[in-house]
């Protein structure tokens, strides 16, 4: 599936950049205890660095909430994921196992300090995924099970219309259990350079794959 950024993006932030991962023939399921572990120690080291400085301060979930500032979204109402998940480790509300795809998901995105959004690829119809900046008027459903405006908000859009952003994503592409196939999207720090976006991109598809099977392939678009 092709992936574009749309030059309502670009033209406000010129070094906007993501890392997109395609997944096919995986096996999604409950988290294995390695999984698990890791995602437990990790968060009980982030909330005791926490005590000594404001979720505001992390270099990545700053440098999203300018990205909000940027396209027209205040970050004190709209907070992205990334900083939803560090306000709750924060409060010690510590995220629990979802699932193999969606804990790993979660562990980049507090390792990363960036949104990351992963989507089951036979729910979304065509072959190209754009991102731009929502449009007066555009809502969706969210995970959270409330209705979401779009506007001003970075959106992933596929032709039935958006489905996924930094923000929360939709109801209607969720990794469950029955995935096999998925398209993951990494909202990379602008300021990042390519070369470790790719990096970062390709560490987390190889983990992926080593926990779920199937194959991977990953690229950087934007930048």
């Amino acid at each position: 599936m092709e992936m574009t950024i749309d030059s309502s993006i670009t033209s406000i932030i010129p070094d906007f950049k993501i890392g997109v991962i395609h997944y096919h023939n995986i096996e999604v399921g409950d988290s294995p205890q390695m999984l698990k572990g890791r995602l437990q120690l990790f968060q009980e080291n982030i909330f005791f660095d926490l005590q000594e400085k404001n979720v505001t301060d992390i270099d990545g979930v700053a440098e999203w909430r300018d990205v909000f500032k940027k396209t027209g979204k205040d970050p004190n109402r709209y907070r992205h994921s990334a900083e939803a998940l560090y306000r709750r480790v924060k409060k010690q509300n510590y995220l629990t196992t979802i699932n193999s795809a969606i804990d790993l998901n979660n562990f980049f995105s507090l390792q990363y300090e960036v949104p990351i959004g992963i989507y089951d690829l036979d729910q979304l119809k065509g072959n190209t995924i754009e991102l731009r900046i929502g449009q007066s008027g555009e809502i969706y459903t969210g995970l959270n099970g409330r209705d979401n405006s779009l506007e001003n908000l970075i959106v992933a859009v596929n032709e039935a219309g958006p489905f996924g952003s930094p923000f929360v994503d939709s109801n209607r592409a969720p990794v469950g259990n029955g995935t096999k196939n998925a398209v993951e999207i990494i909202f990379l720090k602008p300021s990042l350079p390519a070369a470790e976006g790719e990096k970062l991109t390709k560490s987390l598809m190889d983990m992926f794959v080593g926990i779920h099977g199937g194959e991977g392939v990953y690229e950087v678009v934007g930048g």
